[in-house]
């Protein structure tokens, strides 16, 4: 069975959907004022694989992967760069999709925009005005976490420290890893000089960051869902603020499974601008990497633990996926020029275990690649003592390509192509 780490229970659980075959899926997006960088693709790679390893499985998905473009930051670099908002994100937004197709992500099934989801978020804050859960604090809106019993569960925060005096948060986001302690933000109320609000029936103005993912996924996936999944991040404040959104609304729970992706590191360190050592795919393939190769890299290690990408480590990655495909190349070359045969021999079998066994651990693709290099070794092996007959060795291609239909690195094909 199919086992994941909830980080609401801080244990792996066994995977039960709750209307089967179908998976209700929400990975948080880009937020698309500029381009994202490796660390986001590693957690946007995890979220792909999860996603197509559903579907080996033989679940249907339906994935939301929204796009954020009208949080401050997005309004801050716009004024910066001499532009409108609609042609930064637009622009930011197909950078994405090429580099999204480049890794082989597969298209989701729903890509809203905050922008296009205005009258959502503006029905949750109605409705939340409605239940005393928000209050108009001047012309903005902010939520009272006190209001919502269980408040910061998700992260386990520790209401004690919460003060008696009310505090207001009213910036989208905040720098660094830290708690507001106090109220946070609904809606921005219009100020003189606002180039970028709605005319809504709360007011004019525009959704905070805080509302627009739940404004994202309701319309979509309905007001409970299977998975909620991101970066590591987002378990600080942003999550929580999703989940206590949704349950004030329904009383009931929002999502069934969280999942958070840890950091890709460049020489041991975050990235950062003040570092300098932000890192994008075009860094990668400009010094000779294959988009494969930088998916597989990526991939090759378990979601939950921070990845150092180190030329070495790098070069490692790029050694062990360069074997598999000789190997397999050595075991098409045996299996003649018939098509390969998804039958069920014994030799296929027992790859695709392997490759099972590992994967439904939490979704352990570096074991997983492992196994399956140990396989092919061996099958690599009987293969030169004249062992493996034609048979065996289609059958044994099938199981490869369907396995590679979560990892899509193993052999070429037509990238996806994401649409906005």
């Amino acid at each position: 069975m199919f086992r994941i780490y909830n980080t609401m229970s801080r244990r792996k659980e066994a995977f039960l959907p709750r209307a089967p075959p179908v998976v209700t899926f929400f990975t948080c997006g880009p937020s698309i004022y500029q381009r994202p960088h490796l660390g986001n693709y590693r957690t946007f790679l995890y979220e792909d694989i999860l996603e197509r390893y559903l579907g080996y499985l033989g679940y249907h998905v339906e994935r939301v992967l929204p796009f954020t473009d009208i949080e401050d930051k997005a309004l801050a670099q716009a004024e910066k760069e001499g532009m409108s908002l609609p042609d930064l994100t637009g622009r930011v937004a197909e950078e994405f999709f090429r580099d999204a197709c480049l890794l082989r992500m597969k298209p989701p099934t729903y890509n809203p925009r905050s922008s296009t989801t205005i009258e959502y978020a503006v029905e949750i804050i109605e409705r939340l005005l409605e239940k005393g859960v928000a209050y108009r604090y001047g012309p903005d809106i902010y939520f009272d976490p006190l209001k919502f019993r269980g408040f910061g569960k998700l992260f386990r925060l520790d209401m004690s420290r919460w003060p008696k005096k009310r505090r207001h948060f009213g910036k989208d986001t905040y720098p660094g890893i830290q708690w507001n302690y106090g109220d946070f933000i609904l809606w921005h109320g219009e100020r003189k000089g606002d180039t970028v609000v709605w005319e809504t029936r709360i007011g004019r103005g525009r959704p905070s960051w805080n509302v627009q993912d739940p404004g994202m996924v309701i319309p979509f996936l309905g007001n409970s869902i299977d998975i909620h999944a991101g970066g590591i991040d987002n378990l600080y404040r942003h999550h929580d603020y999703n989940l206590a959104i949704v349950e004030s609304l329904t009383g009931r729970e929002y999502a069934r499974y969280w999942m958070h992706g840890e950091h890709l590191l460049i020489d041991g360190k975050k990235m950062s601008k003040s570092r300098g050592n932000i890192v994008s795919l075009s860094d990668l393939t400009s010094r000779g990497c294959t988009p494969e190769e930088v998916r597989f890299f990526l991939s090759y290690g378990h979601y939950r633990d921070r990845l150092d990408m180190t030329e070495e480590k790098l070069g490692e990655a790029r050694e062990v996926l360069r074997d598999l495909k000789d190997l397999i190349a050595r075991i098409s070359e045996g299996a003649g020029n018939l098509p390969a045969e998804p039958r069920d021999l014994p030799v296929a079998r027992y790859l695709e275990e392997g490759f099972r066994e590992r994967m439904n651990d939490d979704l352990d693709v570096k074991g997983a690649v492992d196994r399956i290099g140990l396989s092919v070794g061996e099958l690599g092996a009987r293969q030169a003592r004249g062992e493996l007959s034609p048979e065996d060795a289609r059958a044994t291609l099938a199981a490869f390509r369907r396995i590679d239909r979560v990892l899509q690195v193993l052999f070429p094909s037509s990238p996806a192509d994401i649409p906005a």
